[in-house]
């Protein structure tokens, strides 16, 4: 399966400069959150493939106009073609915000899934906007990740970990992909390809 995705901002290789045609490689779109709502609605339309979306610390507004066509999967599991993609979008909270959440309220989120989590038997893919504590995160409140990230990685062992939030931009020491334990993480920053195996071999990246 081929996925498409995408985080933080609108790349221009797929929306400025835009050929028909060069989204049909994709099977799946996955946005990690922060990208305008005309942005993903024209993808989803001219891709014609299913985007997932979870929302980022600057998608409040989202609550009241999502983006049309598209499927917010932030706070449950959804299954697509065989693969259980868990979704949870925010990042700390630094200043007020309807998506930004505490480390305890984050904790507090994935507790609400636990049913959902054993119904499923766990999950392939886990979603996110902000990255788990001490994986590809920074030291800074605004762009520090989640421990409890950490605990669902170590739990579950889940193939990829995509998350968005810490701008690759920021400087040369951030990484598109790297791995914790059995899992590929990777940093959709502007936008990744993904080749996601229907074997249990590691997903290949490039982007």
């Amino acid at each position: 399966m081929k996925i498409l995705a995408i985080s933080d901002i609108e790349s221009k290789y797929y929306y400025d400069h835009y050929v028909p045609g060069m989204l049909d490689e994709y099977d799946l779109i996955l946005s990690c959150g922060d990208l305008k709502k005309p942005y993903l609605e024209f993808l989803v339309t001219l891709a014609n493939k299913p985007l997932l979306y979870v929302p980022g610390n600057h998608d409040d507004r989202f609550k009241d106009e999502p983006p049309e066509g598209c499927v917010c999967i932030d706070g449950k599991i959804y299954v697509h073609d065989g693969v259980r993609i868990l979704g949870l979008g925010g990042s700390m909270r630094y200043r007020p915000g309807a998506n930004m959440y505490t480390e305890k309220q984050m904790k507090r989120r994935i507790r609400r899934l636990w049913f959902s989590l054993w119904r499923h038997k766990g999950f392939d893919i886990l979603l996110t906007h902000a990255p788990a504590r001490g994986i590809g995160d920074l030291d800074d409140l605004p762009h520090r990740g989640f421990e409890c990230f950490v605990h669902l990685l170590d739990r579950f062992q889940p193939k990829l970990f995509i998350h968005g939030h810490v701008h690759r931009n920021y400087g040369a020491f951030i990484p598109q992909k790297s791995r914790h334990g059995r899992t590929t993480v990777i940093n959709a920053f502007d936008y990744c390809r993904i080749d996601y195996p229907n074997q249990k071999d590691a997903s290949t990246i490039s982007g």
